[in-house]
């Protein structure tokens, strides 16, 4: 029988780490892509403006054809998230890859219970979000996400690029370090399509039915998987 290899980190990928420490998010990108187009996913939910951000500036730098462009769907996306999309399709000339769950809805249901988020939201991700997004990531070296230091106290030392061992590829957070701030001065300034629903309480998107509207005062994710033991869908 034979034994997969794994694969290794770059060797330059540590220096390279610590020379775009600071860099600004447009040398991050030009880097990923000069350094590993065409085998780049990047993973744009179109429920945060981060991944729009990220879709903009390829498209500024002259790259987004180099990359893919994708999103999981899940079945259970608000349509808002998906007049985004087409509205970002429409404005930048792509076609947004879905990668979506091996069961429908249904199905999952007959398998596992009804309302498994409810349940066991992990188990849920796990087959709605992260299997999908193993399948897009297959084949690629490297992912591009939309990751923030300022998003989440899990998130508060994501490193602008590194290794994901448990994916094997090189994965980038161009924004790591812009905050939330940066992320909508750019959106206006460059007048990047975004989800409508971020004016009506949701300043973080996920599934429907694990997504609740955020009070003031409320921190940002605090409407994610509300009155459950979770911070986090496990894609990062």
């Amino acid at each position: 029988m034979s034994t997969a290899i794994a694969a290794a980190p770059p060797p330059e990928l540590e220096s390279e780490s610590r020379r775009l420490k600071a860099a600004a998010p447009e040398d991050v990108l030009r880097w990923t892509v000069a350094s590993f187009a065409p085998d780049i996913g990047l993973s744009c939910s179109f429920g945060g403006p981060s991944g729009l951000v990220l879709v903009d500036m390829l498209a500024r730098l002259g790259q987004l054809d180099r990359v893919e462009v994708y999103y999981i769907d899940t079945g259970l996306l608000f349509e808002a998230t998906h007049r985004v999309r087409r509205a970002i399709e429409r404005r930048y000339g792509i076609t947004a890859v879905a990668y979506r769950p091996e069961s429908s809805l249904d199905e999952q249901a007959v398998e596992h219970g009804a309302e498994l988020w409810l349940r066991d939201p992990d188990r849920c991700c796990g087959l709605r979000k992260v299997g999908p997004n193993n399948a897009a990531l297959r084949g690629k070296r490297a992912w591009i996400a939309g990751l923030r230091r300022d998003q989440a106290a899990t998130r508060a030392a994501t490193p602008s690029v590194q290794w994901s061992a448990s994916r094997q590829l090189v994965k980038v957070s161009p924004l790591a370090a812009w905050t939330e701030g940066q992320v909508w001065d750019y959106v206006r300034r460059h007048e990047v399509p975004y989800n409508e629903l971020h004016e009506q309480g949701y300043p973080s998107l996920g599934c429907t039915v694990c997504t609740t509207p955020v009070a003031a005062g409320e921190d940002a994710r605090s409407g994610r998987w509300r009155g459950q033991d979770k911070i986090e869908c496990g894609l990062h």
